[in-house]
């Protein structure tokens, strides 16, 4: 076997025989019971858990291009839901980044890009006659405090979501600071004021 895959397959074969997952048994189950949804920029595969002193077996860790929920009833907020019920997690923490590519990403070029790479415009017709809306699909958003604010909304006011702390956060992804954008904890405060306790 050849390529990058071959290359990674014969890593793996010395990684197991080696024993060197031995540093990474941990549960599946999150020692920090926080679950965290996040942006797939290669700039935090190692510098998030780090700025955040997070190691394996912490945290329930969820990415996505622009790391932001875009429906209520989509694959991120099904496994934040899991994360919640499943698996223990007790907060909730969004944190974007700065220079997101998902801030610049223009549909009609995209669906260019599709074609050049052998997608029909039949295929895409299709899509968008049968009531797909393919570029609020791919759409991403103007500023990353405002998405990062839309989707700690969303998930806060989800109605299977229970009453916890959602933090929203966005990450310099060169120095790893982290600015705080919605305190979870304050709403909690909020609500426990209002109520009277």
């Amino acid at each position: 076997m050849s390529g990058l895959l071959g290359d990674i397959l014969e890593f793996n074969r010395t990684f197991v025989e080696q024993k060197k997952y031995e540093p990474y048994l941990t549960s599946k189950f999150p020692e920090k019971k926080i679950v965290v949804l996040t942006c797939m920029d290669t700039r935090l595969v190692e510098l998030l858990p780090a700025c955040m002193n997070i190691k394996n077996g912490d945290v329930k860790m969820i990415k996505a291009a622009g790391g932001f929920v875009s429906t209520p009833f989509g694959g991120i907020m099904r496994s934040i839901i899991v994360a919640i019920y499943e698996l223990g997690a007790e907060e909730v923490f969004v944190v974007g980044h700065y220079d997101c590519g998902m801030s610049s990403v223009n549909p009609e070029k995209l669906k260019d890009k599709f074609v050049a790479r052998g997608v029909k415009n039949e295929t895409l017709q299709t899509l968008e006659y049968s009531g797909f809306d393919i570029n609020g699909w791919l759409k991403g958003f103007n500023d990353v405090t405002d998405s990062v604010k839309g989707s700690v909304s969303l998930i806060n006011h989800h109605p299977l979501v229970p009453d916890i702390p959602v933090h929203g956060l966005v990450i310099d992804p060169v120095t790893g600071r982290l600015d705080l954008v919605v305190d979870g904890y304050a709403k909690n405060a909020d609500s426990n004021a209002a109520a009277g306790e």
